[in-house]
């Protein structure tokens, strides 16, 4: 039975990391080559698809993408902290009504307040920068309603009104209690914020038109020439493009999974 489980896992990590494998050796192939047979063997071109990705402005759209996804990492998950503090932990009017509507965002597609975010974005002054790219993640409905549930689930209310009757303020409350017993959920929020920034593509798409600004995902999509697709080299640039997840994953998966069950065990 032990090694049937273990077969079984064996079985689905080579299916999982089988499309990774054939975006690696997709990246060391001539365009025109990848159509012929399916690349499962290295070729040796890998040098010239680097070349072609490096000979462009990719240095200098790589650390757009670093920019925006730890912007957004920092905007999100410390609005979304407040908010669920806020919500799990104070009695105040209208609380419950603040919950559902934050539910009711959650179940409205992005795609449908795009354009009124792009027009309020451009009367603020910041059309084609990346600005609106950041802002966004300000308003998260989700990032909101993870940390509400959370804080609710894994911070006593017992510790909190200690710490007020030893005279704590509000803020070194936040900062000195909360935060140290919430590390599992900021940190499983911090790597969906960065994941989902990272790979944002539609939004950067609509908001950018310079390519000094671009992100990666714009980026990749754009690379080639006039009258050629360079797919070769596209895959190049993917492979470089998802080093910073598989690290984030590699160095923050036990975390993770952490964050994503501690909430949601009671008691």
């Amino acid at each position: 039975m032990k090694a049937f489980k273990w077969l079984f896992i064996g079985l689905l990590t080579v299916v999982s990391l089988f499309p990774f494998y054939v975006m690696v050796m997709m990246s060391t192939y001539y365009s025109e080559d990848i159509f012929k047979q399916l690349p499962l063997l290295p070729s040796s071109y890998v040098f010239n698809n680097l070349e072609t990705v490096f000979k462009t402005n990719f240095l200098k759209v790589y650390a757009n993408s670093l920019i925006v996804s730890l912007a957004s990492v920092l905007l999100g998950v410390f609005t979304s902290t407040l908010i669920g503090y806020a919500i799990a932990k104070f009695h105040f009017k209208l609380r419950r009504i603040l919950t559902y509507f934050i539910i009711i965002t959650m179940m409205v597609p992005a795609q449908v307040g795009l354009i009124g975010y792009i027009i309020e974005m451009r009367h603020m002054g910041f059309g084609n920068t990346l600005m609106p790219v950041i802002l966004t993640w300000s308003a998260w409905s989700f990032g909101a309603f993870f940390m509400i549930q959370f804080i609710r689930d894994t911070v006593p209310s017992e510790i909190i009104e200690c710490a007020r009757i030893d005279g704590a303020s509000e803020p070194g409350i936040l900062f000195r209690i909360v935060l140290q017993l919430i590390k599992p959920g900021i940190s499983t929020l911090s790597t969906l914020v960065f994941l989902w920034s990272w790979n944002n593509y539609l939004l950067p798409l609509v908001t950018i038109n310079n390519s000094k600004w671009f992100t990666l995902p714009v980026f990749i999509s754009t690379l080639g020439i006039v009258h050629r697709t360079d797919y070769g080299a596209r895959m190049a640039a993917l492979c470089i493009a998802t080093l910073p997840v598989l690290l984030i994953f590699l160095l923050g998966s036990r975390t993770f999974i952490k964050g994503l069950t501690a909430g949601a065990v009671k008691g």
